[in-house]
């Protein structure tokens, strides 16, 4: 059960019930401090300003209304402050809560009431450039978020943008051409290296005329259907996509080539895009190009902005594409929601294809088109991440990078490990601290990104969550009893066992607030609270030691089964492996 909702319809429905307006919002959030109680009811104050009434007055009427409906759940309810309420929750009910998400492998969880059709834009890489650090917070929080929303039960359909169509393309297949004739096996050296290709391209194309002009005619070629230079295309699209699948493997990210949805696709939708925005008055020409002028927008002189959906040429932008891309994900794909993990850089150009998409009526008002930007990573002298040399850091490299520290790192750990689980266990520390330093950080503002505390096990990382939940499993073990097959209730009496159980039994609305918000940071706070509050809990309540009694003991060892399974269930929304032991 969501447990916020829940007592946050109850507050609404007691402030009504005190005269306050239809429709006020009890505004019910967690406390911040124990002794406020479990959660604190906000929503009094502004409803007693709009009314011109004494807010504590209101309060206690509040909470003359709740005290006989909540006489099961709440422990004490209290007028604090000038106007707030803290709701102390009872032991009994939380046992009782938690014995229910004992006996479900989802922890309590619900599914959505209604169920959506969700596309999620994510990743976006380009074609002929190899994957690099700029790729991993679209790729990784997006990720989380699908996840998210499948666990929630909804379809979410994944949509790798690819970067696959462009002028850029007549150089590179010019530039594949000619290394071909000196190397037909191509594919398998000058490729690998996606990058070098892409310089040496490009190099080319601005050093030599001639080169230029072919390669400025292949593009008329390709964007006519040329079936030589659409064979030589596919051979670039393809090899950046098996090189990209290797990372999104190494990653553990859940993008298939399946979900790829390149640029190209909606190219053919393009020229009847035009004829609708024209037919609806929507685009006019201007100084030969198509532009549609915007109210919304304005230019420095105050004047509508004019955003061009058709260059003079013929030639189509990318505000003309993402305008056709928000129509076939609405019409073709039945999106009921649309999730774009973009940079915040792009925020404008967004915005205006949106409001073409709109005012075109390609897609409803009420189907939301969302934009969860994020910032970028820096290093730590605050500029973005870059090598010493200052290129741009490889995804690849990030990743070896992080293996070899954490293999170094687990064999001072555990020397006694062998091999193989020892490998196993650096590439779940490597690849969980990488994706965990993202996510953990809201991802609307920028970070640093800093080896030495990602790696640590100590403060809000992967490895501190992952050994909680080895530490976890060793109580197990040292037990002899397996985490599903725990007998007796669920009692809850030491102070410790009563604040991890709060915390526990707020797992639901933390997972509810990610798939709204799209802010996996919220999950990460949350898994490192619970961590926090299961070594308090452990320090206090022993378990396993001698004289402890049986039915306390038991009881205490389905606490430790919550936590492992929402530790292990949290991660795993973050796609994040956990292991036995380290």
């Amino acid at each position: 059960m969501n447990i916020r909702q829940f007592l946050d319809a109850r507050v609404a429905a007691a402030l009504v019930e005190a005269g306050a307006p239809q429709g006020s919002s009890g505004m019910v959030r967690p406390s911040a401090r124990a002794n406020f109680g479990d959660y604190q009811a906000n929503g009094i104050m502004p409803v007693a300003k709009r009314q011109g009434i004494n807010p504590r007055e209101l309060a206690a009427r509040v909470v003359d209304g709740l005290q006989v409906e909540l006489a099961g759940v709440v422990d004490k309810l209290e007028v604090a402050g000038p106007g707030f309420i803290n709701i102390f929750l009872k032991p009994e009910w939380l046992a009782s809560q938690l014995e229910q998400a004992y006996t479900s492998e989802r922890s309590g969880v619900d599914s959505a009431p209604e169920t959506q059709t969700i596309v999620v834009d994510l990743s976006a890489p380009n074609v002929a450039k190899e994957m690099h650090v700029g790729h991993l917070r679209s790729t990784v929080i997006g990720d989380a978020v699908s996840r998210t929303l499948e666990f929630l039960g909804h379809k979410v359909i994944r949509a790798n943008h690819l970067g696959d169509w462009g002028t850029q393309f007549g150089m590179l297949i010019a530039h594949l051409e000619e290394v071909q004739k000196d190397n037909p096996d191509v594919m398998e050296s000058e490729l690998s290296d996606l990058e070098q290709f892409y310089r040496e391209s490009k190099q080319h194309y601005d050093n030599d005329p001639e080169f230029a002009k072919r390669a400025r005619n292949y593009v008329v070629k390709l964007q006519g259907g040329d079936t030589w230079c659409l064979e030589m295309w596919k051979t670039l699209v393809d090899v950046t996509m098996v090189q990209n699948q290797r990372t999104y493997e190494r990653l553990n990210v859940a993008i298939t080539p399946e979900d790829t949805m390149g640029e190209s696709m909606y190219n053919p939708m393009l020229p009847g895009i035009i004829e609708e925005l024209k037919a609806k008055g929507l685009a006019v020409e201007d100084d030969g190009a198509m532009v549609v002028f915007l109210e919304e927008f304005k230019n420095k002189e105050g004047e509508p902005m004019g955003v061009i959906v058709q260059k003079r040429d013929g030639a189509f932008l990318y505000t003309t594409t993402d305008i056709a891309c928000a129509k076939y994900r609405y019409e073709t794909l039945g999106a009921d929601r649309v999730l774009y993990y973009i940079d915040a850089r792009q925020t404008q150009h967004l915005q205006q294809a949106w409001t073409v998409v709109r005012k075109a009526g390609f897609v409803p008002n009420n189907v939301p088109l969302e934009h969860h930007a994020f910032g970028v990573m820096l290093g730590k002298d605050g500029k973005p991440f870059k090598t010493r040399s200052g290129g741009t850091v490889k995804l690849s490299d990030l990743l070896d990078e992080a293996g070899n520290r954490a293999s170094a790192l687990i064999a001072s750990k555990n020397p006694q490990m062998d091999a193989e689980q020892q490998a196993e266990v650096s590439n779940a520390v490597a690849i969980g601290a990488v994706k965990y330093s993202d996510l953990s950080k809201n991802r609307t503002t920028d970070y640093v990104f800093d080896w030495d505390n990602m790696l640590s096990f100590e403060g809000n990382t992967a490895p501190y969550l992952q050994y909680a939940y080895t530490r976890i499993r060793s109580i197990f073990r040292k037990a002899g009893v397996a985490e599903g097959e725990l007998s007796g209730n669920l009692v809850i009496v030491d102070p410790a066992e009563r604040v991890l159980a709060a915390k526990l039994v707020q797992f639901n609305e933390v997972v509810d607030n990610v798939a709204r918000e799209g802010t996996p940071h919220l999950l990460c706070a949350y898994l490192y609270e619970l961590s926090g509050a299961f070594m308090s809990f452990y320090e206090a309540c022993p378990v396993n030691k001698d004289g402890v009694d049986k039915a306390v003991r038991a009881s205490r060892l389905k606490l430790c089964a919550l936590v492992a399974r929402e530790l292990k269930l949290g991660l795993g929304l973050l796609g994040i492996d956990v292991v036995e032991q380290m």
